[in-house]
């Protein structure tokens, strides 16, 4: 089992900044996939961002790239998402999710374990 616990959502005006952080515990993670992903209302669950543990390789979604960062700190065993610049249209849930032996990182149904979301709110 892995459990995952978002924190630092919240309400920022368009072009701020937000750090979401995501605590990760249980089985050892080293080879699994973390990703992120948000579900505004009356929308699908889709994919931000993705780093693999161990390689610290990243992804991300169009929408995000050059505006936000996906990282991990080893030894806190917790995952970030820095969102510089944002928009209205980020206002979303925003959920962090573990997979094991992933090959896509952008399919949701590919990820075992999900975190209980936080909500990020962008102001105009």
């Amino acid at each position: 089992q892995v459990q995952l616990v978002e924190s630092g959502g919240g309400l920022v005006q368009a072009g701020g900044s937000l750090r979401l952080s995501c605590a990760v515990s249980g089985r050892t993670f080293s080879s699994y996939t973390m990703g992120w992903f948000r579900q505004a209302p009356g929308k699908e669950r889709e994919f931000v961002a993705a780093i693999r543990w161990l390689s610290g390789n990243t992804y991300y979604a169009d929408s995000v790239k050059g505006r936000f960062t996906i990282s991990r700190d080893n030894a806190k065993g917790t995952l970030y998402l820095q969102m510089n610049s944002v928009k209205p249209e980020d206002t979303a849930v925003y959920y962090c999710a573990a997979g094991a032996a992933l090959i896509y990182v952008i399919r949701s149904r590919d990820y075992d374990y999900w975190g209980q979301g936080t909500q990020v709110t962008v102001s105009s």
